[in-house]
């Protein structure tokens, strides 16, 4: 987002400035300007109009991840599908966390059931 981030500094405007012009925190905001959330194409259209310019000019995608999907089960032949994702790492980190919770729960649970089965 750095044609976003240099014409902001260069007309003078603050994060919080910018935030209210598409009416969300500054926080998030800033999480937008530095790729982490997507601006909408109504928030590129804001920031382009209180920036004075054309939204191409301002207006850059993050490259997302590309999962390819190859399904020659039917008859049409091979299929290719690419999604593109831009997952926030802040949400990233809270699912880790949470595998690694359900893994410790796993494991005791795993043997607590085999306490009871040599029990028998």
């Amino acid at each position: 987002m750095e044609k976003l981030i240099t014409l902001r500094k260069q007309r003078g405007y603050t994060q919080e400035y910018m935030s209210n012009i598409i009416a969300t925190d500054v926080s998030n905001y800033s999480r937008k300007e530095s790729g982490d959330v997507r601006i909408f194409d109504d928030e590129w259209e804001k920031l382009a109009n209180a920036l004075d310019v054309k939204v191409e000019d301002i207006k850059e995608e993050k490259p997302g991840n590309t999962v390819n999907f190859n399904d020659s089960s039917t008859n049409s032949g091979t299929a290719i599908l690419n999604n593109h994702y831009n997952i926030p790492d802040y949400i990233l980190e809270n699912q880790q966390e949470y595998i690694n919770l359900l893994k410790q729960q796993i494991e005791a649970l795993t043997a607590e059931n085999k306490k009871l089965k040599s029990r028998k």
